[in-house]
C-alpha cells in the first residue's frame, strides 16, 4: 500500500498523479472514514450543483468526468481540476472549490481527494 502511494506521489503533481495518490489513501481506514464523512457533508450540495450545472449548460454535455483536488488542513479546497473539463464538469469543479470539506486525516499535507462523477444519459 505504502509503495502505491509512494509511486503516485512520485508521479508529481500531474493529474493522473494526484488522482493515484487519492485514489492510495482512499483504500486506507482513515480515508474511507473521511471519505464516508465528506459525503455526508456534501452529498446533497453535490448532487443539487450537478443538477445545476446540467441546467445553466443545456443542451449539457454528460459525459463522465474526475475531479481532483487538494484539501487543506481547514477543510478548504486549493488546485480544484476537473478531466475532461467539459462545461458542467468546470461548472462543478467551481461549485466544489466553494465548501468546506471535514478535516482530512493527518496525511500527507495537503489531502488529495478525487471523484469520479457519471451521470445518467
Amino acid at each position: 500500500m505504502l509503495l502505491a502511494l509512494a509511486l503516485a506521489l512520485a508521479a508529481g503533481d500531474g493529474f493522473e498523479g494526484r488522482v493515484q495518490a487519492a485514489k492510495a489513501l482512499e483504500r486506507k481506514a482513515d480515508g474511507k472514514a473521511w471519505q464516508s464523512a465528506m459525503w455526508d457533508r456534501v452529498g446533497n450540495p453535490a448532487t443539487d450543483a450537478l443538477k445545476d450545472c446540467i441546467a445553466s449548460n443545456a443542451p449539457a454535455d454528460k459525459r463522465p468526468f474526475t475531479l481532483v483536488a487538494d484539501v487543506a488542513a481547514d477543510g478548504r479546497s486549493t488546485g480544484v481540476e476537473v478531466r475532461p473539463a467539459t462545461p458542467v464538469a468546470r461548472c462543478f469543479a467551481g461549485q466544489f472549490a466553494a465548501w468546506t470539506l471535514p478535516v482530512p486525516p493527518k496525511a500527507p499535507a495537503p489531502y488529495p481527494v478525487e471523484i469520479d462523477v457519471t451521470m445518467d444519459p
